[in-house]
């Protein structure tokens, strides 16, 4: 199961549920290059703050919470990051595919999913898509 991560919440609510429902699933979250403190957290196992580069998943935008990262450290299997063109790219795809228009940090973890095909082949993924913070005059695609 695939979800985004920015201050942690939805994404240490899927790991917990995610572990209590289905032990076996592993839990992969999408996170944008610029804002990795998620990433780079795990890397060093202690919260780096987010940095200040822009992002157009702003709703991701946000340092990973002390609670939230002590969950996701035990139940995560990894946390991958796109750049800003991929996100896009997922959006598009969404808005092409399933005439949904979603905002750009519910695509991170598609984009995740684009990003290693081959990895996902075979296997059955299920990416939360939440979010509908979008202006429709400022779509960037």
């Amino acid at each position: 199961i695939m979800a985004p991560v920015g201050g942690g919440g939805l994404a240490a609510g899927t790991c917990l549920s995610t572990k209590y429902l289905t032990p076996t699933t592993e839990v992969i979250l999408g996170e944008p290059e610029n804002v990795n403190d998620t990433y780079l957290s795990l890397q060093k196992g202690e919260i780096i703050p987010v940095g200040t580069q822009p992002t157009i998943a702003d709703g991701l935008k946000t340092t990973v919470g002390v609670l939230n990262f002590e969950i996701i450290k035990e139940n995560v299997s990894k946390v991958v990051t796109v750049s800003e063109e991929e996100i896009i790219e997922a959006m598009r795809l969404i808005w092409e595919r399933m005439k949904i228009v979603i905002e750009p940090s519910c695509a991170v973890p598609f984009a995740a999913l684009l990003q290693n095909k081959e990895y996902y082949a075979g296997k059955k993924v299920g990416i939360i898509l939440t979010g509908g913070n979008v202006d429709l005059s400022k779509l960037p695609f």
